[in-house]
């Protein structure tokens, strides 16, 4: 068969929190959609991003998922929903895994690795493993026997290691799974998204929250865009941040305002790259207590963040 044959499908990145997804759906991309941050559970959306190429006539429709894990709320438990939903369409399935931090061997499965592992057994999608963040690795010579263990602990159609935040061999992660998609094309070449603009402004505010609060913030952390009006040289956008203490209120406005100033100043220089125009940026903090643990504020301020809570 020719490698010049058309090919187009989808393909759902998943892996437990934290080992690079995010990072490497921008790096696949060329671009930042997703944001990411060093603490877990910084992905909260089902997120597509379209890989488009001309030679060889390429679409990828990537999924980006939250991390897998094991839920102890109604938060938790609808990420985890989503990311299986993100599974069950896709043609291909990227599972991410990474190199310890200390960037000795690693043990594959991990314990999180091999509970997905077992839900993937089920799963009839070609399954590609990524190895991420290589560069952590102080001996090369390890890579090859931790490839071996993972090749005999499952039938991966291709093992692929990189280095997401490097963007090194991911020309041979677009390769493996090209492989695995069907002929013809899918999508329309313009596309990027499916979201709308005011999701990334909630993502982006999301981010600067995460980069500049504590750890036991960000957990309790929603974002509602309430006003977004798009003018010709000008975005005037209006948002919420949530946070489920009022003692984390406080951690976010900062002394005399310092913090949120430097949040609000974040997210509107990332609002300005991505949407090419200035953007004059409104943040308000709002107590909505322990809305992590209802399903139904779970719907409103993760899965729908575009009303009001």
């Amino acid at each position: 068969m020719s490698e010049a044959t058309p090919r187009s499908g989808s393909a759902a990145i998943i892996g437990r929190p934290n080992v690079g997804k995010s990072t490497l759906l921008n790096s696949l991309l060329g671009q930042k959609l997703a944001i990411a941050t060093p603490k877990p559970g910084t992905t909260r959306s089902v997120l597509l991003g379209v890989y488009v190429k001309e030679e060889p006539p390429t679409q990828i429709a990537f999924i980006d998922t939250p991390g897998m894990h094991r839920p102890s709320n109604a938060l938790g438990r609808a990420l985890v929903e989503d990311a299986k939903a993100g599974l069950a369409s896709a043609d291909v399935i990227v599972f991410v895994t990474e190199i310890g931090k200390q960037g000795g061997t690693l043990s594959f499965p991990t314990p999180g690795d091999a509970e997905i592992l077992t839900q993937l057994r089920d799963v009839k999608s070609k399954v590609v493993l990524v190895i991420n963040k290589v560069d952590r690795l102080k001996e090369k010579g390890l890579l090859l026997p931790l490839i071996e263990r993972a090749s005999k602990a499952f039938d991966f159609a291709a093992i692929v290691p990189l280095s997401a935040l490097r963007k090194d061999n991911i020309g041979a992660l677009v390769s493996a799974i090209r492989e695995q998609l069907p002929e013809g094309l899918a999508y329309d070449p313009e596309m990027l998204t499916d979201k709308p603009q005011r999701f990334f402004a909630s993502e982006l505010i999301r981010e600067a929250v995460l980069t500049h609060t504590r750890d036991e913030v960000p957990h309790g952390v929603a974002v509602l865009v309430e006003r977004f009006e798009e003018g010709k040289e000008l975005y005037r956008i209006g948002a919420t941040i949530v946070v489920s203490r009022p003692a984390h209120k406080g951690i976010v406005i900062g002394r005399a305002g310092e913090r949120i100033k430097q949040i609000g100043s974040d997210a509107r220089l990332g609002m300005e790259e991505l949407y090419q125009r200035k953007v004059f940026l409104e943040l308000w903090v709002k107590v909505v207590p322990d809305w992590m643990d209802d399903p139904t504020k779970v719907q409103a301020l993760v899965r729908e963040p575009l009303g009001s809570v």
